[in-house]
């Protein structure tokens, strides 16, 4: 017998429905438990008890960001390659504060190991703006708080990060050994640029004939320092709008401060200091004179900055220009026997073999050419005749041929002779 028959409908509703809210509230209690399982494996989940596919992945997350981060980057160059996709909607990024963005860079890839050629994205303000690694010292390292962060201004005239490092060697140059002697006083100085304080030489002219060593002798300056060049064309700072120089000649020093001890060289120094008396020929550039005057003046301090200039018609400067440079140091045409060294180094680098040639009688030949000017005009002519005629032997011939069709006019110190 049923003991609900005995027991009113209304009682027996009631006892039902006490059971089903017990049944109900056993089962929030086992969701809870489960939950609270779950969530404290998820906690220990860093530990022991995270599954290996998960230990696997982050193994591989963690070797990508230390395999070849031994160090930390010293200096980053970036140049803005822009977005994957183009769109009419893109908007470029322009960076005002450079201390404000190296901090911004700084904390966005923090603990990316940078590689030379390499992407970064930004990920925040223009998400997916492309830039491309340039350069990295050390090479493969990691980005970190103290990371020296640059990004190339190529887009305003300012050269390729690419001549930042020089190879040049002293021995690379045959003679000028006055003017290496002279460079000597700014090798203590870039060594050593606290020791000068006041008396450190800031401002130095090349001049010369061209092709006679100039660009190398600063190239081979700076490899022997050790410290960063940055080689400009004097033209490459000529803006396009009014303002575009002096804001360019600025944003050059800001460069060379951020990465000092550090060469600036600037060649054809002529081409934006002309003498104001020759300026109708040339138009006016005062703007970027009076914005480089004021960067060689050393009015804004750029500790361990030297500024390297180069012209070969050093008559033809602004006085104003030339006053500022604390020292001069001529470059001469090569003599008998600095054309002879010339010819012996370079011959051994041909791809033929030379033979039946007289050295010491082609180096008097080459009285009044510059060392490029015997290289790019005798020795390559000559050695290009050879190839032309399916020759494998370059003969004394060859060179005299070279000289036969070489001709050149010689000009002497009136600038006028500049525009003829």
């Amino acid at each position: 017998m049923n003991v609900l028959e005995n027991i009113p409908v209304r009682s027996a509703s009631k006892i039902w429905l006490s059971k089903s809210n017990a049944l109900i509230g056993l089962g929030l209690i086992l969701l809870a438990l489960r939950i609270t399982i779950a969530v404290n494996k998820s906690i220990r989940v860093d530990n022991e008890v995270r599954p290996v596919s998960q230990r696997v992945n982050a193994k591989k997350t963690h070797e990508s960001n230390t395999e070849f981060g031994k160090s930390t980057s010293e200096l980053l160059i970036l140049k803005p390659e822009g977005y994957p996709l183009s769109s009419i909607m893109d908007e470029y990024p322009v960076i005002e504060n450079r201390d404000v963005f190296e901090f911004y860079a700084r904390e966005q890839w923090n603990g990316h190991v940078a590689r030379k050629g390499d992407y970064l994205f930004d990920r925040r303000m223009f998400p997916n703006f492309a830039y491309r690694i340039i350069d990295v010292e050390p090479a493969e390292s990691v980005i970190g708080n103290s990371t020296s962060i640059i990004v190339t201004e190529e887009e305003n005239g300012l050269p390729s990060s690419a001549e930042i490092k020089s190879s040049v060697k002293f021995e690379d140059i045959v003679g000028q050994e006055l003017a290496k002697q002279k460079c000597k006083l700014i090798e203590r100085f870039l060594e050593d640029p606290d020791r000068f304080g006041k008396w450190a030489p800031r401002n130095i002219l090349f001049f010369g004939p061209s092709g006679t060593g100039k660009t190398m002798l600063a190239k081979a300056l700076a490899n022997k320092t050790e410290v960063p060049i940055i080689p400009v064309k004097a033209t490459q700072l000529i803006g396009e709008f009014v303002g575009d120089g002096a804001r360019q000649i600025h944003q050059l020093y800001d460069r060379a401060e951020e990465m000092a001890p550090c060469i600036i060289f600037i060649d054809e120094l002529d081409a934006i200091a002309l003498d104001r008396k020759f300026q109708e020929l040339r138009g006016d550039v005062s703007e970027i004179v009076n914005a480089l005057l004021t960067e060689m003046d050393g009015i804004v301090e750029r500790d361990g900055v030297c500024t390297i200039c180069s012209t070969n018609r050093i008559h033809t400067l602004d006085s104003a220009v030339r006053s500022r440079f604390e020292e001069e140091i001529e470059f001469v045409l090569p003599g008998e026997e600095e054309a002879l060294r010339i010819f012996e180094s370079n011959v051994k680098t041909f791809p033929l073999q030379v033979e039946d040639c007289n050295f010491r009688a082609l180096a008097k030949k080459a009285k009044g050419l510059s060392g490029r000017d015997i290289v790019e005009k005798v020795l390559k002519t000559a050695l290009h005749q050879a190839i032309i005629e399916d020759r494998e032997i370059v003969t004394g011939k060859d060179f005299e041929g070279a000289f036969a069709r070489l001709g050149r006019k010689e000009f002497g110190n009136d600038p006028s002779e500049l525009y003829v």
